[in-house]
């Protein structure tokens, strides 16, 4: 079904060749770059480059053709750039290697593969980001909640946990304030992430309106 137009090359390129693959790089990098920014994130800077991307990876693919020599050449010529440049958020990664990706087919001249695959996995994209796919780390917390040291800190937030938490666990006690407030700090998980205003507002009920701090849990942190 998906044909190269370079099959019928043998050692040369044509003019209209490489500007038909340039021309449909930079209408596919153009795409990718509009659905990331359908995303709500990425600079202007980040925009441009994804634009960019598949028609320098095209060039590079046209110009190797099979020479081992220029291939070993041009790895480690990436590799400089690899490991020079910033590194991004999983995101952004896997949005290069998207753009790469593209170039790449369109680079080995595979037109129509590369245009299907840019709305396959463009609108794959949009598709997750719109969802609640993966959401449900986000509901794990860490909650630090300050209270007098009058009050018992083992039972006081009992029903409210078990109102709005499938998961909490009391991980440590600290006094502060010169002895008269605890800190308490929980690792809690939400039944609905939704109703995480609710829950704050009825803590701060029980605690006088002490400082309550809810955040998502950072890996390998102790504190929030």
């Amino acid at each position: 079904m998906f044909t190269s137009i370079l099959n019928n090359m043998e050692g040369s390129l044509t003019i209209q060749n490489a500007l038909l693959c340039a021309f449909v790089s930079l209408a596919l990098g153009f795409v990718i770059a509009l659905i990331y920014g359908l995303q709500g994130a990425g600079s202007k800077n980040f925009m441009v480059t994804l634009v960019m991307l598949p028609v320098l990876v095209q060039m590079v693919i046209m110009l190797v053709n099979g020479n081992l020599g220029t291939s070993v050449a041009v790895l480690g010529a990436f590799s400089l750039v690899r490991f020079r440049s910033v590194p991004g958020t999983s995101k952004e990664m896997a949005v290069i290697f998207f753009a790469m990706a593209v170039g790449l087919a369109t680079g080995t001249g595979f037109l129509g593969f590369a245009a299907v695959m840019t709305l396959v996995v463009g609108m794959a994209l949009l598709a997750l980001e719109k969802s609640r796919f993966g959401e449900w780390k986000q509901e794990r917390k860490d909650l630090r909640i300050t209270i007098a040291e009058h009050l018992d800190y083992t039972e006081i937030f009992d029903d409210i946990f078990q109102k709005y938490t499938s998961v909490c666990c009391l991980q440590k006690v600290k006094t502060t304030n010169l002895g008269s407030m605890y800190e308490l700090d929980y690792h809690i998980t939400l039944k609905d992430v939704r109703q995480e205003k609710e829950m704050l507002d009825e803590i701060r009920c029980r605690n006088g309106n002490l400082t309550v701090i809810c955040g998502r849990r950072a890996t390998g942190q102790e504190e929030l």
